[in-house]
């Protein structure tokens, strides 16, 4: 069991039967009363996120989850098909719980796969991962870094706000946690 006040973005608990995610959590004293958290959470199963509040002390069954290593390889028919790098298991995910994972992800890349249990709840991409621009307008002669940017269509179908001097079919290195531009990919 754990606390709510120790309950951070990114853990998994149980509670009435859900496998419940926090998104976000923080202490708020309200003028009068006692300190309440106030979190925002995400039911792993159905994809539901809500806000609520929970006294400090209360406490919930924090979830036990195994990741493995898998290498993604393709998509179809509204399934993701994994491979784990140790038995060639294959493990096929409903792409409706990994739609945002999967606008990061290429064919054989190297991902971890989230276990509760034998329930294949989600997955975690890497911070950044390295994409070519497919579509974005031409760029602009003399254009500086810190002007406003434009969109750029990856080759996942990812849209990503990039600076005006990138070109189509350049390799851009984006971070997967804000779904942002960081810079171009070394050749």
């Amino acid at each position: 069991m754990i606390a709510a006040s120790d309950l951070k973005a990114g853990m998994t608990f149980e509670q009435d039967g859900k496998l419940i995610r926090v998104l976000e959590a923080s202490h708020h004293k309200p003028g009068k009363g006692n300190t309440v958290m106030r979190m925002k959470l995400k039911d792993v199963r159905s994809g539901a996120t809500y806000e609520t509040t929970m006294r400090p002390e209360e406490k919930v069954k924090k979830a036990h989850l195994e990741s493995k290593p898998v290498q993604y390889l393709y998509s179809q028919d509204g399934l993701a098909v994994f491979m784990d790098l140790e038995t060639y298991e294959q493990y096929e995910v409903p792409t409706e719980i990994i739609k945002e994972e999967l606008k990061y992800m290429l064919e054989n890349m190297e991902v971890k796969i989230q276990f509760y249990g034998t329930e294949v709840i989600g997955l975690t991409v890497p911070t950044t991962v390295v994409l070519k621009v497919t579509e974005t307008q031409p760029s602009i002669k003399g254009a500086s870094v810190t002007g406003s940017g434009k969109p750029a269509t990856m080759e996942t179908g990812l849209v990503v706000n990039v600076p005006d001097f990138i070109e189509e079919g350049e390799a851009l290195e984006i971070n997967t946690q804000e779904g942002t531009y960081v810079k171009r990919a070394s050749k």
